[in-house]
């Protein structure tokens, strides 16, 4: 195996050992530029990234910062792991400034014993820590249209995927009491708008965290501190932040973010409605819209899957807009409503190309094209785009959008 695996590093071709030949004269200068007799910066309260890496976090032009969005930067992450600061933002009035000693978490409504936790109490109970991807129903929106974004982090910047630390929802409700006429939990915010979601009890029971902590510390703000309602797989806006009640009722709230927004317009004119789960889907970020190719050769081709129904078992690549299909590698660890890195060897030859990538998950659902998506779902739609995503690679080593048809 391991000459195998020689052999294979050995045919890249003189490109790449000449790439690296050519690197040791600059290091040597460097070295000798910024070698250990330069004392460096000193030990800080709080690490910081270096000043050369300058990924953001891509803000919309909006009169209204308050009720807007920001995007992670796909194209720029690696591994599964989204790090905090760049973590996507949905706001719908602003980031609250919350005291943790002052915020409670009151559980209330159908149950035998009304509750109320500070923050505190919640960090002395049983914990757990997950991986979970958190994706706003309204990610790759834009794919909808006959204009879609033009690079990674236009179009699917809305998902990020976090470890969360906090306590079982299931533990909270059984201290609770939950009363058998209780079908629904209705969760609320702090921030401004009190915004509101209403979740299944079944699914309240099952795997819903009401997390303190993200990525090995607290929440940041913008991510709900102190407390956020994290629940797998389904569509952000349902994860409450800066949670603080959560009434057990017989009946959904029927609240603004269930009736008027986040529901699924059909051709026929009739709404969707409670469509939580987030299906299969995948993205290729390299190569990505808005990058460039130096030249044919010997590409990783790399990308991200994830999906709402559990693990993602398979991912396929195309390189001929989708006449071929190839399975890609899939890098572990592969988790259930977690972000799942892929990754395929590529020789371009230096002709025009538009690479493709679908994702199949555990249950068999596979990631449909756009066309097949329309079929079913019609064009009126604002949420729940999962449609197979396309990238075009020109003469030049240009990337852009491949427009797929309809």
């Amino acid at each position: 195996m391991k000459q195998a695996n020689r052999r294979r590093f050995l045919a890249l071709g003189p490109a790449v050992g000449g790439a690296l030949i050519g690197c040791s004269g600059e290091k040597k200068q460097a070295a000798e530029e910024d070698g250990p007799n330069r004392l460096g910066k000193p030990i800080s309260e709080y690490g910081e990234r270096s000043e050369f890496e300058k990924a953001r976090r891509l803000r919309p032009e909006t009169k209204t910062p308050e009720q807007a969005s920001s995007r992670t930067p796909l194209a720029e992450v690696h591994g599964m792991i989204t790090p905090s600061s760049l973590h996507f933002e949905r706001h719908h009035a602003g980031v609250p400034n919350i005291d943790p000693a002052k915020h409670t978490l009151m559980i209330h409504g159908l149950v035998e014993r009304p509750l109320l936790f500070s923050v505190a109490e919640l960090k002395r109970l049983p914990s757990v820590s997950k991986i979970y991807f958190i994706e706003c129903a309204g990610n790759s929106g834009s794919e909808w249209g006959a204009k879609p974004a033009p690079d990674a982090q236009s179009s699917h910047g809305l998902v990020s995927c976090s470890e969360w630390t906090g306590v079982p929802l299931s533990l909270l409700l059984e201290e609770a009491g939950v009363r058998k006429e209780a079908q629904w939990v209705i969760a609320e915010g702090a921030d401004a708008c009190k915004m509101n979601r209403s979740v299944p009890i079944a699914k309240a029971k099952e795997d819903v965290l009401v997390a303190y902590a993200q990525n090995g510390e607290a929440i940041r703000p913008e991510q709900g501190y102190p407390l956020r309602l994290v629940i797998p797989g389904w569509e952000g806006n349902i994860n409450v932040k800066w949670l603080r009640r959560l009434e057990l009722a017989e009946q959904p709230a029927m609240s603004r973010q269930e009736t008027s927004k986040y529901t699924d317009l059909e051709a026929s004119g009739k709404a969707r409605q409670f469509t939580f789960v987030m299906d299969a889907k995948s993205l290729i970020t390299f190569p990505s819209g808005g990058q460039k190719l130096e030249g044919p050769g010997f590409y990783e081709v790399r990308g991200i899957a994830w999906s709402g129904r559990g693990k993602i078992t398979k991912v396929e690549v195309s390189f001929d807009a989708g006449k071929n299909w190839q399975s890609a590698s899939l890098q572990d660890p592969v988790l259930p409503m977690a972000i799942t890195r892929f990754r395929a060897g590529w020789r371009w030859d230096g002709t025009e190309s538009t690479l493709l990538s679908r994702s199949t998950d555990e249950t068999g659902y596979v990631q449909p094209a756009r066309a097949e998506l329309i079929a079913v779902r019609g064009m009126n739609s604002n949420y729940h785009y999962n449609g197979v995503h396309g990238w075009k690679v020109e003469t030049t080593g240009a990337v852009s959008q491949a427009v797929q048809p309809a």
